[in-house]
């Protein structure tokens, strides 16, 4: 889809399943602080990656997956505790957990193999 580029693609469908999720946090069940904090952080995984497709330089493309990787830790942090807090049922979460480690592998991947041809 996104230039046939996997990372893309995966974070781009992410970031939608993340914006349902906002709108069913804060239509069904009345949350509004969580709710924002994921929104911010699992959109910002798919954006950050895309950035870094067209950065300057090496380095900035480096710098724009760390940023990435970054987002897809803190959105993982957002997605256990609605599970814990029990505002997501644990089979909810887990989908959204897998997709969201598969990202962050994809993206460590790229990132050693960027490092490595140096």
């Amino acid at each position: 889809m996104v230039h046939d580029n996997i990372l893309l693609t995966k974070s781009l469908y992410f970031a939608a399943r993340i914006v349902k999720l906002h709108k069913y946090l804060t239509k069904e069940k009345h949350e509004s602080v969580i709710s924002k904090q994921i929104l911010r952080s699992g959109t910002s995984i798919g954006a950050n990656a895309n950035e870094a497709v067209y950065g300057i330089s090496k380095a900035d493309f480096v710098s724009k997956l760390h940023i990435s990787l970054k987002e897809t830790a803190e959105t993982e942090y957002w997605l256990r505790l609605l599970i814990l807090s029990e505002y997501l049922s644990e089979t909810e979460g887990k989908s959204l957990i897998n997709d969201c480690l598969e990202i962050k592998k994809i993206l460590i991947s790229t990132l050693n193999t960027t490092k490595q041809s140096r």
